[in-house]
This record gives C-alpha cells, structure tokens and sequence, in this order.
C-alpha cells in the first residue's frame, strides 16, 4: 500500500453562489469492500451496511442500512428571527401568500410525476430500507416520539440504525397526515446531525402538497444544507402559515436569485421596519442578495454582538462564504457540528474540528471519516497536529510490517483528548484494524482493536481474534455479544471474571455485559439471574417505554423498535440503565435486527 490510500476527497465549492447551490452527501458503512483508498466522490447518503446475522458463519450479512424540547424542532436548532415558532396546525394544504407571485419560481408536475403521500421516503428494501409497513399503524404515537427527542443518542449503531428506519419508505397510518409525519421524521433527523438524510425526507414530499408543519421544517433543513435556494417552493406556504418575517426575507434572497432585485429590496426593508428580526439576521440576506448579483451595496459581517449560532445564521453564512469566529463555534449545537461536517463548502479547519463528534455519532462512516482526513491533510501547509495525526493513520494503513501499523494504530487512539475524540480515531483506524493479521503482537487484550474493528461491523474479521483471547477479559467480553454467533463458556462464572477487572464507576460496563448476553439470549436465565444478583442489577425493571418497546418487538414493527431503541438511549453511556440496554438488545434481536443488536451491546462494553 503507498501513500495513495489517504489521498481520499470531499467535494469541495469555492465560490459563495455555489455553495448556496451545493448538495453535500457524505458516504455511510460499508462492510469489508473490495481494497481501500476508493476515493470518495460524495455520493447521496446510502444506508450503513450491517455486520453478518447471528446465524451460522457462512450466512451473509443482515440487510444494509447503514437539544431539548418536544415541539418539531429544538430550539437550539430553530431559527432565531425574534418571531413565532414553527409547530403550526396540522393537515392543512399549503396556500401561497400575498407575495409568493414576486420572484418566486414555479413547478408544473404532470400528474403522473407527482408522488403520493401514502408512501413516503426514498429508502425501499430493496435499496436498505426497512419494510414499509416497519412503524406499525400509530402514526401519532410515532411522530409524538419523534418530536419528544433531544437528538443526542449515545450509541453510535443506534443512530445509524435510526437514520436507516426513518429515511425508508414507509405506509402513511390513517392516523396522520403523510407530510406532517415526514416533517416529523426530518425534524428529528436534524436534531440527530443528519442534515443531507433530512433533505431526502422533505424532498419525498411534492412542494405543493407540504402542511404548515413540513413548510416549517424544510426551512430548517435547507438552511442546515446552506442551501438557500431550496426555500423558495415554499415562500407562498410560508408566508402564508409560517414564519412571516423570516418567510419575507426568504422571500427577498429568492426574488434575487430570481434576478428581481426591486422585490428583493422592497422585502427587505419591510421586514427592516419591523423590528422583529435582528439586524444581524437581515444582513445575512442582504449578504445572499449580493452573492445573486441582486444587491445594491456591500455588506459587512460583523459579529461581535451575536450570542449563539443559530439555523438562520449557520446556513447563510455558510451558503455565502463567511467565517464563523471560533467562540460561536465552541458553544454551538451537537448537531449543528455534524451540519458543519455534512457541508462541503464550509472551511476545512471546521470541518476537520467538528468530524470527531461526527465519528463518534455514526453521522460520517469510518471510510468517510479518513477520506476528510486526507482531504485536509493534502491542502498546502496543514496544520501541524493535523499531518502528525495522518501520519499516523498512513503508518496504520500502510506501516512496513504488522507490528509497525498497530504500533501507530495503538499511538494513535491514545492521541485524542477525551472520550468523543478517543472513540472517533477508534473509527479512523476501522478498516486498517480489520486488516491485520492475526499473528500480530497485539499484547494480552488487544479490546481496542475489537472495539475499532465493531465501529464497522467487521464483525466477522473480529471473530478470528477470539482464540487469542482471555476469558473475562475487557476484549473477550466484548466478542461476546458482539461475535456473530455465542462464544462457549459463557455463564455467571466468566461475568464474574469480567467483572473483577472492572475498572467502570459502579461496574457499569459489567452490567453492560450482562444485559447485552441476556437480551441476545446468550445466557441462561439462571446464570443470569445468579450474575444479576452478584452484580445488583434488576434487568426485568419495567416501565412504560419497557413495556411500549416489548409491544412492539411483539408486533413486529423494527422501525418503532429502532426508534424507541433510540429513545432509550438518549445522552450519554454512562447515564443508560443497564435495564434499558437489555430491552433494547432483546427486542432488536426479537424484530430480526440481530446484527444491530449485538454492535450496539459491544459497543456500550467499548465506550464505558
């Protein structure tokens, strides 16, 4: 292998017009392809592929798929204009405003182009979608969840699953509008990171047919894309039901687009005259009109009086080129980082900061998370800490002999400064841990190793470790509920071998163990009622998402089941029950989801 395997890149846009234009995709999972150093051409988002199903080890693997509030969008995401939110009625048809006939541009679909509600999203089975009729028929119920969500889950194979069910293709319920559950799935999507994925949703829906409540929401999304040009289908809707101040300045940057720059100044300085919008907001339009050709005098950023970074001020000032100063950076939204890392024409050295919380959060794979690496590293003069950090990941990949590229992979997990930065460059070195050989020295427990190889789903390439390893060791633990198929002499004794070397506050990663070999079925229950008992865990707590979770495992519905999965695992690992581990594993092991199952268990044991 030669240097040629981090020369990996993103689609990168230069000038600010073309950024607004810009559609950023990143690549998801892919599960040991044909040789490394493919280079990355921003393909659409594809479901993350999933390790090989429980079964026998020549079955293949299962199908592919890869802050706070409970109103639509959280508020951290929201556009900060000084003016109503955006959870209007729902059901009600879009109608155009007083001034969506000025610069706003206009689609005829002929009837047979136009898509139906019933079904929406644009993953199907065939292309790593879940079945359509995967959430069940509680239409309600499910969107309620949705909007209940922070959008922070602590696992990494969580959200991937999440992302996966909530981009499929699924049957409308009677009980919900198909454009209010699509803006609802979107709206979570963006508090998850997952700003590309969001725009698929929104753009599974005809223009003409969104509801106040998708109106609302393909605002968010479109400014979490720098793409300012995808509001204007839904100005007259927005003027309408939205909004109306942030809807008149959409308003006036698409009249511009439009090449009408009387309109565009007409907008904007009514909505100047209002007093309900921010100066600064105002100017961030202003700044679009004048990347169209449309405006009529320079405009200067300045951002010394801007307190936090919202939706409006993220999307525009990346859409048009502008520097976000580092404070605003160091306060924003989680998923506003994953936003920064999903836009290709943000500066690199953003990008490049941002991309660990977007590792670790299953937002950028691991091939994805090397190919911006590189990318960055290949500019001129990288910044020195960023060519140490590649240099080490080239000695992982293409180190002269086996001893050499573990001996980088090993400084290199030890480089990171905390748990999200430690995780991450466990997923940079994913591809290059499945490649080793299995006669390496990698010492007594090699868990790292494992752990690295589990963040994508080299599954299979782990399990030829196994023999190396000492039962109730941290690595052994971790093949145990994350091996294809059960490991031998598994009981309470091995557990309590675990356990002993438990260095986890409250021995919480053994409990971890325990739920995660309990709810795969790994364990009998009297050897899990004998380890529960040595560790003071009670696995059979229930509750209402216990009870809401079990239900639908028992419906067979895995797109509810990876949403309350998700749910049950909102915050960090170390804030998890066990008791909410347990019910997750079991009941995606109980809907077929058993490769899932078994990443999520492995890596809670990983990352506490």
């Amino acid at each position: 292998m030669t240097k040629k395997m981090l020369a990996l890149t993103l689609g990168l846009s230069g000038t600010a017009l073309a950024a607004a234009l810009v559609l950023p995709a990143v690549a998801q999972e892919s599960l040991l392809p044909e040789g490394f150093g493919k280079p990355a051409d921003t393909p659409a988002p594809r479901p993350a592929p999933t390790p090989s199903p429980t079964p026998a080890p020549s079955s293949t693997a299962a199908p592919k798929g890869g802050q706070s509030g409970a109103t639509t969008l959280a508020p951290s995401i929201v556009a900060t204009l000084d003016s109503g939110d955006t959870d209007t009625d729902t059901g009600d048809e879009a109608s155009d405003g007083e001034e969506g006939t000025s610069g706003q541009l206009k689609y005829d679909l002929p009837p047979g182009a136009r898509r139906l509600l019933t079904r929406v999203g644009p993953l199907t089975p065939e292309t790593g979608g879940m079945a359509p009729d995967a959430f069940g028929v509680r239409g309600q119920y499910a969107a309620a969840i949705m909007r209940s969500m922070r959008g922070q889950v602590a696992s990494r194979w969580g959200q991937i699953l999440l992302r996966r069910a909530l981009a499929s293709a699924i049957d409308t319920p009677d009980t919900i509008s198909g454009a209010d559950l699509a803006a609802d799935r979107a709206g979570l999507l963006l508090r998850l990171g997952e700003s590309t994925t969001a725009r698929m949703i929104v753009q599974s829906v005809d223009y003409d047919r969104a509801t106040p409540r998708l109106v609302a929401t393909a605002q968010q999304t479109y400014l979490a894309n720098a793409d300012p040009s995808g509001l204007c289908p839904y100005v007259p809707a927005g003027l309408a039901h939205g909004d109306e101040q942030s809807w008149r300045l959409a308003a006036a940057m698409c009249a511009g687009m439009s090449g009408e720059a009387g309109p565009a100044g007409w907008a904007i300085g009514r909505v100047r005259s209002s007093g309900k919008i921010s100066n600064f907001d105002i100017l961030l339009a202003e700044r679009v009109l004048g990347a169209t050709g449309a405006g009529r005098r320079s405009t200067t950023i300045e951002w010394d009086k801007v307190g936090r970074l919202t939706s409006w001020r993220f999307g525009l000032a990346t859409a048009t080129g502008i520097d976000i100063p580092a404070p605003l950076r160091a306060t924003e939204a989680g998923s506003i980082r994953s936003w920064t890392v999903l836009a290709p024409m943000t500066p690199m050295g953003d990008r490049i900061a941002a991309a660990p919380y977007a590792a670790s959060r299953g937002v950028l794979s691991s091939e994805a998370y090397v190919s911006l690496l590189s990318a960055a590293s290949s500019e001129e003069e990288p910044p020195e800490a960023l060519a140490a950090q590649t240099d080490l990941l080239r000695s992982a990949f293409s180190g002269a002999n086996a001893a050499d590229r573990y001996t980088a992979m090993a400084e290199y997990w030890s480089a990171g400064t905390g748990a999200t930065a430690r995780y991450a460059a466990l997923v940079a070195t994913a591809r290059a841990a499945a490649a080793l050989p299995t006669g390496a020295d990698v010492g007594a427990d090699p868990w790292q190793l494992l752990g690295s190889m589990l963040t994508a789903g080299y599954d299979n390439r782990a399990m030829q470790w196994v023999s190396k390893l000492s039962v109730g060791g941290h690595g052994w633990g971790i093949m145990a509920v994350g091996s294809p198929r059960p490991l031998t002499g598994v009981g309470a004794g091995s557990i309590g071998s675990f356990a002993s070397d438990d260095d986890s506050a409250e021995s919480l990663r053994s409990k971890f163990l325990l739920a995660g070999l309990a709810g795969l079925g790994r364990i009998d229950a009297g050897q899990a009622s004998s380890a529960a008992s040595d560790l003071g865990v009670d696995l059979g707590k229930q509750t209402r998402w216990t009870r809401a979770i079990s239900e639908a495992a028992q419906r067979r519905e895995p797109g509810m089941v990876a949403l309350l999965a998700a749910a049950g695992m909102q915050g960090e690992w170390d804030k998890i029950p066990p008791y909410h581990l347990y019910h997750i594993v079991r009941a995606l092991h109980d809907v077929g989801l058993d490769a899932e199952a078994r990443m999520i268990a492995a890596e809670a044991l990983v990352r506490v």
